[in-house]
């Protein structure tokens, strides 16, 4: 579903935040990402929704090249309160993205509506998000994302800004999402323990710039429990060995990588 090949990204001051990466994600799954900070992971993230055009490679969804932003895929970001309009209720926020499909405000307000029953929140819908707990607010713009019902969805530590009792409800909410639709996710996080309990993969990012390190499978089983989960030995195992993995990232002498001014990247192209 999702194929990165050769993805290169340099920023104007020649830093190179990723190279040759690929990566390639089947249609249903839940990926995570995890690495060092300055490793590449947004960056990545923000390439794929086409947020950033790359300096090289190429993103294809469904064998398509991503050129602008795709219409079937939908981000969550870690900061809530500033993807959230406070002047609009609940009920307008998840609707809001819906009118980009042009659709009749009674459906926009039926899928939003359906959207925030999904992630706990009804009864909400017409409070506005200032009224909310933050891990409330971040549940409505996980259902706008919903909402509008995408193939790919894209979370940029999600989880990063909440308490830790919340964050595990969070994580349970993307387990029941996942369980319940067709999306295909990629998880951005810091989180090794999230990246492992939530995940089908954890892939790990290191180096300056950023490379694939390891792309570990995680074969537990379904349903996922915060407490038998997390203390079973395959998870120990697993949650070890990607933090081996992270850590040893960080370890190389090697300095970052940069593009001189003027210089071109893989293929032939020019940073970006």
């Amino acid at each position: 579903m999702l194929d990165i090949r050769g993805l290169t990204h340099a920023y104007p001051d020649g830093h190179v935040a990723i190279r040759d990466l690929d990566l390639h994600v089947d249609a249903g799954a839940l990926v995570s990402i995890v690495g060092p900070s300055g490793c590449g992971k947004s960056t990545m993230l923000r390439c794929v929704a086409g947020l950033q055009a790359p300096a090289a490679g190429r993103i294809l969804l469904d064998g398509r090249p991503v050129e602008g932003v795709p219409g079937d895929l939908a981000v969550v970001f870690q900061d809530y309160s500033r993807s959230l309009y406070p002047w609009l209720t609940v009920r307008d926020n998840a609707a809001l993205p819906l009118r980009r499909r042009s659709l009749p405000r009674p459906q926009r307000r039926a899928a939003a509506e359906a959207a925030l029953a999904s992630v706990g929140l009804s009864g909400l819908a017409d409070r506005h998000p200032g009224q909310l707990s933050g891990g409330m607010q971040q549940r409505v713009s996980i259902a706008r994302a919903l909402a509008y019902r995408p193939r790919l969805l894209l979370m940029d530590e999600p989880f990063g800004s909440v308490d830790a009792q919340t964050r595990e409800e969070l994580e349970d909410l993307l387990l029941d999402i996942r369980a319940s639709t067709e999306v295909t996710i990629l998880l951005v996080t810091h989180d090794i323990d999230e990246s492992v309990y939530v995940g089908d993969r954890v892939v790990v990012l290191g180096g300056a710039p950023g490379r694939i390190r390891a792309d570990l499978p995680v074969p537990l089983p379904s349903p996922r429990d915060q407490i038998t989960t997390r203390e079973s030995p395959e998870f120990v195992a697993l949650r070890a060995e990607v933090g081996r993995q992270v850590r040893f990232s960080t370890t190389s002498p090697r300095p970052p990588e940069r593009l001189s001014p003027g210089a071109r990247g893989p293929a032939g192209s020019s940073p970006t």
